[in-house]
């Protein structure tokens, strides 16, 4: 066919497998601004290296991908881990092309459909009473530094993480700001600091830390705060209540309180308006307490409808039959 065999024998060396792939290029890439890179670490080995590891990029195709993600379903994995596999096959194998990575001209996970996921979509929010009854539980920890963490969460909707790294150097408490240098998403945000969490950071042991809320003992960011938290919510009688529905409440309060889905967006740090979308639905009462607000101003009350002999005969009581 006009070709030497030693030359494509040559250019097939140069397509990686997937094992080298992920080990020399993706998880290098991924631990240089992602903090759940150990979450990657963990699907990779677990699930995606025994499936792809020793395959070509340029091996594996559609059917490989929607065979290996209703396999691992069929084995009894949860849907969120099924979903999370593919969309982490479906990064690398984006990142592989755009790196013009030799022998993979198109994605093969491409328009393979994520599983329903219900269970994923649970939302939890507090009420008032209920975020009043976790921050008594929390000033009740064996744990001193919980009862800063948890409101700490709820009055400005910050992740776990985040909050735990916080350090000082980050808050600009004059200006009532605080810089995230490294979010999920590896770029600062700026989260608006209230006068409620001006006050707690008040009350907050500095003793010549970096870190707002380090562990005592350590002095460092703490690893893990379940067991004093999941202690707290139980004595609560919230143990359905998650961290992150700490976040969810956070947005709950806010859209509640009036505020627009944009500001709540720019709060919460998300880069797309259909994340925060899902809160929509919370601001149903606050606009029928709008809406309620114009028959207020206009002053008018309803009684039993006319009878059929006495109809009204002014334009305004012509109105006030058809409103009825």
């Amino acid at each position: 066919m006009g070709q030497d065999p030693s030359e494509a024998k040559a250019e097939l060396r140069l397509v990686p497998t997937f094992a080298d792939f992920m080990a020399e290029r993706y998880m290098p890439f991924v631990k240089g601004y992602k903090r759940s890179w150990m979450s990657d670490d963990s699907y990779l080995r677990n699930h995606l290296l025994p499936a792809f590891g020793k395959r070509h990029l340029d091996e594996i195709t559609k059917h490989d991908v929607i065979a290996f993600h209703h396999g691992i379903k069929a084995k009894g994995k949860a849907v969120g881990t099924c979903n999370r596999c593919l969309i982490m096959l479906r990064y690398a194998m984006n990142l592989a092309v755009r790196w013009e990575i030799p022998g993979l001209k198109t994605n093969p996970t491409k328009d393979v459909a994520l599983f329903e996921d219900h269970a994923g979509k649970k939302e939890r929010y507090l009420s008032q009473e209920e975020a009043q009854r976790l921050y008594e539980a929390v000033r009740q920890s064996e744990n001193p530094r919980l009862q800063y963490i948890i409101p700490m969460l709820i009055l400005t909707g910050a992740r776990k993480r985040e909050v735990l790294d916080a350090k000082w150097e980050d808050f600009d408490l004059p200006r009532q700001q605080w810089r995230i240098p490294v979010t999920k998403i590896g770029r600062p945000r700026h989260v608006p600091l209230s006068d409620g969490v001006l006050q707690l950071l008040a009350a907050v042991p500095h003793n010549d830390c970096p870190w707002v809320f380090p562990n005592p003992k350590t002095k460092k960011p703490y690893v893990s705060i379940f067991y004093s938290w999941d202690t707290a919510r139980k004595q609560a009688g919230l143990a359905d209540v998650r961290i992150h529905d700490l976040r969810h409440s956070f947005a709950s309060f806010l859209v509640n309180a009036g505020r627009s889905l944009y500001e709540v967006q720019k709060i919460l740090g998300h880069t797309q308006v259909k994340t925060t979308q899902r809160y929509a639905h919370l601001s149903q009462d606050t606009l029928i307490n709008a809406a309620n607000s114009a028959m207020e101003a206009v002053g008018i009350a309803f009684g039993p409808a006319p009878s059929p002999v006495a109809l009204p005969r002014t334009v305004a009581q012509v109105a006030l039959v058809a409103v009825r």
